[in-house]
This record gives C-alpha cells, sequence and structure tokens, in this order.
C-alpha cells in the first residue's frame, strides 16, 4: 500500500472510536476547495463553469481552519479549482498540519515549481499531482500542450526535496487497459509515494459529455488493469477494499458523508460531485440533509458513480469491520476474472434535478447583497489569463477532473 503507516493507524484508530461509539455517520476526508478558479480548462471538468464573480472567491485561512475543526476529519484534500492560486494556502496548510491532520494538496502542477518553497516536507503532507496518462493523453485531457512534462518535472523536484508526492488520474470510457498499465509503470519508475485512481464522473456542465464511464464498463476496464498488477510494484493511495470494488468484486452503497465538501459556497450537499444545496455548518450538513434521496439505485445522476469520493469511506469502514477480507485481497490480489458482485437495482431511482444554474444565481446574489469584494491573485493573474495552446482533440480516456 502506499499510505504512511502512521496514516493508517490514525485513521485506524479514529474509525474504530467513531464505530464503538455507535457514530452511525462520520467523515473521513474533509474536501475542501478553497476557490474554483483554474489555471486550466479540462473538457471534463464540472468546477470552473462559474461568473467572474463566484471565481474570484476565496474561502479565508480562518473560514478554512474553522472548517477542519467543524469538520474533525482526521484527513483534509484540498482541491478546486487549482489550489496553487490561492495566496493564503501555504498558511493553510500549516493550519492543517498543525492540528496533526494529514494535508492533502491536489494539484495541475503548473505553478508548483515556483511555489514549492514556501512549503516543507511533513509526514503530515502530501502533493497530490493530478496526471492522467502518458505525454499525449494527459496533454489532451487537459486541453493544453507541454503540461504532462511540466508536471513531472515539478513531480521529480519535489521527490528530491523530500516531499511525499502521489499522483491522481481519472479514466473514462476510451480507457486503453494495456496503455494505462504501462502508464502505471512509468511513474513508479518516477518513484511516486502512492496512485489514486478513479472513473470519472458525469458533471452536469462538463464539457464533454461523452465520454463518461456506466458501472460495468468501469469494472472491466479496472479489471483488464489490475491484471497486469502482479510484480509490477504499483502503489496506490488508496483502500485495497475500494480498488477491489472497482473491479466489481465488491457490492457498495455511497456513504457521501464519509468525503464532506465546504466550497466558497458553504457545505456542498450532498458530496463532493453533486452540489444540489449548501449548508452553513457543517452540523447542518448533517443533519439536515435527506442522505436517502441519493446514492446508486436512489438517484439517477448517482447510477453511474463508482468514484472514490463516495465509496473510498465505505470501503473504509467495510475494512475496519471485516479485516480478514482486505487481508484475503491482500494476500491474494484482486480479482480479475470470474462472477462479479451484485449490482444495486436502478428501478426506484428518483430522476435528475438540474440545479446549477439556480445555485449560481443564489450566490450571485449573496455576492452583490454583500457587495463582497472580489480578488484575483495578480502574481499569477497572467498566467490565468493565458490563451491555452490547443491540444488533439478531447477523445481521450483519461481526464483530469479531481
Amino acid at each position: 500500500m502506499g499510505i504512511p503507516l502512521r496514516q493508517i493507524i490514525d485513521v485506524g484508530s479514529y474509525i474504530v472510536k467513531k464505530e464503538l461509539s455507535g457514530v452511525k455517520r462520520y467523515p473521513l476526508v474533509l474536501m475542501m476547495e478553497p476557490l474554483f478558479r483554474c489555471n486550466l480548462a479540462c473538457a471534463g471538468c464540472g468546477k470552473i463553469d462559474y461568473p467572474d464573480e463566484i471565481l474570484n472567491q476565496r474561502i479565508s485561512y480562518e473560514d478554512a481552519m474553522q472548517a477542519v475543526d467543524e469538520c474533525g476529519a482526521p484527513v483534509v484534500v484540498i482541491a478546486g479549482g487549482e489550489p496553487l492560486i490561492h495566496k493564503e494556502l501555504p498558511q493553510i496548510v500549516r493550519g492543517i498540519m498543525a492540528k496533526k491532520k494529514y494535508a492533502i494538496v491536489c494539484t495541475n502542477a503548473i505553478l508548483l515549481e515556483k511555489k514549492m518553497d514556501e512549503y516543507e516536507p511533513s509526514p503530515y503532507f502530501t502533493w497530490s499531482i493530478h496526471l492522467d496518462g502518458d505525454k499525449e493523453m494527459h496533454d489532451k485531457s487537459v486541453c493544453r500542450n507541454g503540461i504532462y512534462d511540466k508536471a513531472v518535472a515539478a513531480l521529480k523536484e519535489a521527490k528530491r526535496r523530500g516531499f511525499r508526492v502521489t499522483i491522481n488520474c481519472t479514466f473514462f470510457q476510451n480507457a486503453d487497459p494495456d496503455r494505462v498499465a504501462t502508464f502505471f509503470d512509468e511513474v513508479t519508475a518516477l518513484g511516486v509515494d502512492g496512485m489514486t485512481v478513479s472513473p470519472g464522473y458525469a458533471y452536469e456542465r462538463a464539457p464533454d459529455q461523452q465520454h463518461f464511464l456506466n458501472r460495468q464498463t468501469t469494472k472491466n476496464i479496472f479489471r483488464k488493469v489490475f491484471s497486469q498488477a502482479k510484480g509490477k510494484g504499483w502503489q496506490f493511495n488508496q483502500s485495497t477494499m475500494f480498488l477491489d470494488f472497482l473491479a466489481g468484486n465488491q457490492s457498495y452503497s455511497c456513504t457521501p458523508w464519509g468525503n464532506p465538501t465546504r466550497t466558497v459556497f458553504g457545505w456542498q450537499k450532498p458530496c463532493y460531485l453533486l452540489g444540489e444545496g449548501y449548508a452553513k455548518t457543517f452540523k447542518e450538513l448533517m443533519e439536515d440533509t435527506n442522505w436517502d434521496n441519493y446514492g446508486v439505485g436512489n438517484y439517477e445522476k448517482c447510477a453511474d458513480c463508482m468514484v472514490h469520493s463516495g465509496f473510498e469511506a465505505s470501503a473504509v469502514r467495510d475494512t475496519v469491520r471485516r479485516p480478514w477480507k482486505a487481508a484475503m485481497v491482500q494476500l491474494f490480489g484482486i480479482r480479475t476474472t470470474g462472477p462479479m458482485a451484485p449490482e444495486i437495482p436502478l428501478a426506484n431511482q428518483r430522476p435528475a434535478e438540474y440545479v446549477f444554474s439556480r445555485n449560481v444565481a443564489a450566490q450571485m446574489s449573496t455576492i452583490r447583497a454583500n457587495n463582497k469584494s472580489t480578488t484575483v491573485d495578480t502574481e499569477d493573474h497572467q498566467d490565468l489569463l493565458r490563451t491555452p495552446e490547443p491540444g488533439p482533440s478531447n477523445d481521450q480516456n483519461v481526464s483530469s477532473a479531481a
């Protein structure tokens, strides 16, 4: 496994305490999006389609620390947008680590070498770099040439300086398992400390809606990839049981409260991927969200989802409750042949509601009513305005959607 032993012990202890206390729903990872602004415009991303008044909003250091305290999760993943654009990010990271929480910064790495001096290696800190396949695959997915080389250079420099560095990548419909396996070999040779993998989720406003995976295709692709893992030394920054789930060997319902999300809008209902409404506090999110309205079999938007932000917590909880299952998978490997676990029926799911425009209108009204100032980090403003260098058409198998 690519997860450090200290983190496994700390997170495991946290989960055991919650389970023994009889808590039904508890967070495992806080997903924090301190801004939506990004210096890329990836075809599979649904996070940047907002007016400038919203893209210029930031979660302050004080609000970020309040969110960490409210939530109480042992791990904080900072995404976006591109979090390195946020000028207070170094302070936010230090604040998280001072609370003995694990801070993971997800970045496209365009600004990483420029910003790296503002951070120090720590057992509580990880860079998670978007690398969605080899050079051709990645540059196509992010819609700009040269980004793969820049990301790999930053990855190597971060490793040289002693940082813990992982990658995250997302599979789409046309994924070539052989090519993905070769890519995993290549990044393993680069010395990455772990890989986070996930199937793409069909964001409501993602520009490219044609290449999102359904659940059966997801399982088939991951089985073919994992069938090539033996002896390769691949390290995944994920639980064994989640990987087994991706290969179709486990039937899990999602636990969206396991990865609650704090954005510039507030606490996002119900999960990192669906913005169906927002709560002002974490307590309100947990107590007022109708969780039974969501998930595979309950809601049309969730029908094809197998994303780590929804199911990793389910897999980790299963591991703690039934450790012998995870031990067997760890011992014998992920099964890549034979029958798959039963699928959740979709017959009674409620139809999708499309609420993006409504949420944007509500946020714009709030901004204007409060006369909030909007700020862009001027030192990076030129990079943000730069016209992306055109890449090949976006019919690729992997996208940089976080």
